[in-house]
């Protein structure tokens, strides 16, 4: 995943390694509820919990955030890294016999 700093202030972009929508774009407010549990909707709602963002906008492979007043990008990178990370310390890993 690269970050990277948008042309418009309190604005930064994250290219990252898979499609979240397609050819679709998704656009996110803080304001509004998240009905969804869709890839875009699961991004918004990470980058939302922080409480640095207020605007999330899902393009394909593209995830531009706008930052809350005085909040910086700390972090944010990470959290999505994490997103779908599904075996992280402490989890379990499912075993032959723990399907039958």
């Amino acid at each position: 995943m690269i970050q990277k700093p948008s042309a418009r202030h309190g604005m930064v972009r994250f290219d990252t390694n898979r499609s979240f929508t397609g050819m679709g774009h998704e656009s996110y407010s803080v304001d509004e509820p998240i009905w969804g549990h869709r890839p875009p909707d699961e991004v918004a709602r990470v980058m939302f919990e922080s409480g640095k963002v207020d605007k999330v906008h899902v393009y394909g492979q593209s995830i531009s955030v706008e930052l809350s007043s005085g909040a910086n990008a700390d972090g944010l990178k990470e959290l999505l890294e994490g997103l779908y990370i599904h075996y992280k310390p402490g989890v379990e890993i499912p075993t032959e016999e723990s399907f039958s």
